[in-house]
């Protein structure tokens, strides 16, 4: 029996994993707007940040577009999950346009924090990657009060007006560890600085990030599916890494996949950010089958029950 372990293949997967409620409820939105309103429905920046759901959606008749300039007047748009700066939402009732606002609830909340701190003549600590949309519209919000922070590297050039009124907020989509590193060499610099009311980094991404954890130490190689623009995703990456995975890599789909990645491997991890159609993991799943890893354990790491309400305009 001894030999058999040696070429025991398995794949653990992690749950939860894939789409979040946010995500869900933004594609959605397009899907209905498109059936209610007839093509095309015009969407600004990509709806969510993967490459299969924008194509899927553009052959339905959505057209996705950099700026609202380019939305026909009088058009239908649908803005990102990943929320927008206010003058925006200007710009879009100057051309006429029936807006249709996808952006995550859980994003409109650090909007309204940040709002609420710059009316209370606070500085904003916003920890987030340059030139991310989620932080280019939290940053429109009040743009005179908030400093990006982009990781514990860029705690050093950070300048404040009075280091007695200062907060600091979140992209929602980071990793949870670097994110407390940050913080606590924000802390060392203002001592005085306060937390958010409550955590900006949303439930699934802590909880897609405590999934691959947890299988992680367990794995040779873990595989990510979610698009390069996908930050939740790429710090899945990073997480599996960190909690001991000798290897982890991000792949759009399984044609991405080098069967080089599993030579030796015993044990491989799967999971996928949180824009991500399960279709593309089972079709990861099916090519690991096919190099020998049949075997898959889902492990449970979070169980996850949340959901949103459509954007108002869309409610029957």
């Amino acid at each position: 029996m001894g030999g058999m372990s040696q070429t025991h293949r398995r794949v653990l997967l992690a749950k939860p994993r894939g789409y979040c409620a946010g995500v869900d409820r933004a594609v959605q939105a397009v899907e209905i707007a498109l059936g209610k309103f007839g093509a095309p429905v015009y969407v600004r920046k990509q709806i969510v940040h993967n490459k299969h759901v924008v194509r899927e959606l553009e052959k339905r008749g959505a057209v996705f577009v950099e700026e609202t300039d380019e939305v026909p007047e009088g058009s239908v748009v649908v803005f990102s999950a990943h929320g927008i700066a206010p003058q925006v939402r200007e710009e879009a009732r100057q051309r006429n346009l029936t807006q249709i606002d996808a952006t995550c609830p859980l994003v409109t909340k650090v909007h309204n924090e940040a709002k609420r701190f710059a009316a209370n003549d606070y500085d904003i600590l916003l920890i987030g990657h340059e030139g991310h949309e989620e932080v280019i519209g939290t940053s429109g919000e009040a743009p005179a009060s908030i400093h990006l922070v982009d990781g514990p590297q860029g705690v050093g050039g950070v300048e404040v007006k009075d280091p007695a009124k200062v907060v600091w907020l979140s992209q929602t989509t980071l990793s949870v560890d670097e994110t407390v590193q940050t913080v606590a060499a924000l802390k060392t610099k203002f001592p005085q600085l306060i937390d958010p009311p409550s955590d900006d980094i949303c439930y699934a991404t802590q909880n897609r990030q405590a999934a691959v954890k947890a299988i992680a130490p367990e794995c040779e190689v873990v595989i990510v599916v979610g698009s390069r623009n996908s930050s939740n995703s790429v710090r899945l990456v990073g997480v599996a890494k960190d909690a001991g995975a000798n290897a982890a890599y991000l792949v759009d789909d399984a044609g991405e996949m080098d069967e080089a990645w599993f030579a030796g491997a015993t044990t491989v991890g799967v999971t996928s950010g949180a824009s991500v159609p399960e279709l593309l993991v089972e079709g990861v799943l099916g090519k690991l089958a096919a190099l020998g890893f049949a075997e898959v354990e889902e492990v449970e790491a979070v169980k996850e029950r949340m959901s949103f309400q459509l954007p108002r305009e869309l409610r029957k």
